[in-house]
């Protein structure tokens, strides 16, 4: 048996299990996403009340994002996807590796900045003025760090990641993992609007929507995924 697809494929479906945990944390104890959509002295209010339990959260979620830049190479990289369909083969694993740097820089600006800025906030001692401007910060950089850079790029990249895949799953008969996928890559890319509707005044509920949705596909589909690489070690090696 092949060692290599059996473990990729735990790793897959670790990653799926794994990312999800973090989130289920901040939505639990700092309604996030929510707390996005918030005034800004709502949201550093939160921060500064979840203490060193919340930032460590934090850079759990950013490393988990990390993460996927080897699993991008893990399942990308194959002997035999480089040699039939390298264009593919290397796209999907160049596109995956960007999307997690990006995601995992975006999101560690909760772990480096935020704190900073939600320390100065809650100093009742500060002049006003400095906890306005840690509110204008604050806002700036969640526009540009986490819409821009994690959310928008990061989630484009990490959808032509999962389209890229899905077609070489799709030219290798693996039919179920590559339709998951195609879906998947779709709900992603629909919830990158988000951002650009709220830039344009308009209301991004729907692509949050899509959003939610396309990262519980991606959950399905590592998953999915994983469970294909166990059998098809499986398979040649009886």
């Amino acid at each position: 048996m092949n060692t290599a697809r059996p473990v990729t494929g735990a790793c897959a479906i670790a990653l799926a299990i794994v990312f999800n945990i973090p989130f289920a944390v901040l939505a639990a104890t700092y309604d996030y996403p929510d707390v996005l959509r918030r005034p800004a002295g709502e949201a550093l209010e939160l921060f500064a009340a979840g203490g060193a339990s919340l930032i460590l959260t934090w850079h759990a979620f950013a490393l988990s994002a990390l993460a996927l830049i080897p699993m991008a190479f893990a399942l990308s990289l194959t002997p035999a996807r480089v040699a039939q369909r390298p264009a593919l083969a290397i796209g999907a694993a160049v596109t995956g590796a960007l999307s997690g740097l990006a995601q995992a820089i975006g999101l560690w600006r909760w772990v480096f900045v935020v704190p900073g800025l939600a320390r100065t906030h809650a100093d009742t001692a500060a002049p006003i003025e400095s906890r306005q401007a840690a509110e204008h910060v604050f806002a700036a950089l969640n526009q540009y760090g986490g819409v821009a850079i994690g959310e928008h790029l990061g989630q484009w990249l990490l959808a032509l990641f999962v389209f890229m895949l899905s077609l070489l799953q799709w030219s290798e008969r693996k039919r179920v993992c590559a339709v998951f996928g195609l879906v998947t890559a779709l709900t992603i890319a629909i919830g990158t609007g988000e951002g650009l509707a709220i830039a344009l005044g308009a209301s991004g509920e729907v692509f949050s929507a899509a959003t939610i949705g396309g990262f519980l596909g991606l959950t399905l589909w590592l998953i999915v995924t994983g469970i294909g690489l166990f059998r098809a070690a499986s398979a040649k090696g009886t």
